[in-house]
């Protein structure tokens, strides 16, 4: 399951969670990928329990890594608009338009700072259900 080709936009935080959502399909689908693709103990013969399992870390490694990246390059786009803003409320107290968009664009930042905690809870159970079922069939490089 590839992740989708485009990055989120930074700019609308609907837009931001949709595109994460679809991102986040190989992790809401791990136990059935799991289920189909390892076999039980009568089919073991059949199918390549060790490949499956690589492949299947990988994957995983590669849709974290990406969606790690999308979060933290929004996060930083927006703390440096709220940085911006800032500076120019503090040149210019009395804009309201200006505090308005400033109030905007730090609730957008906490709302991205709240998706990398999202983010950990659905990588450690990805990862606990990938240890649970393929523990015997594949050791990765480096520990989970």
């Amino acid at each position: 399951m590839a992740a989708p080709s485009e990055w989120p936009s930074c700019q609308d935080f609907s837009e931001f969670q949709e595109v994460l959502r679809l991102m986040r399909q190989i992790d809401d689908r791990i136990i059935h990928e799991l289920n189909t693709s390892l076999p039980t103990a009568s089919f073991a013969v059949k199918i390549d329990a060790s490949a499956r399992c690589k492949e299947l870390y990988h994957s995983l490694k590669e849709a974290h890594t990406s969606r790690d990246k999308a979060i933290k390059t929004c996060i930083n786009q927006s703390s440096s608009a709220v940085n911006r803003l800032r500076d120019e409320r503090n040149k210019d107290k009395d804009n309201l338009t200006l505090i308005k968009q400033l109030r905007k664009e730090q609730t957008n930042l906490k709302l991205m700072q709240s998706e990398l905690n999202v983010e950990e809870v659905i990588n450690d159970r990805s990862w606990k259900v990938f240890r649970d079922r393929c523990r015997i069939h594949y050791k990765p490089e480096t520990d989970l």
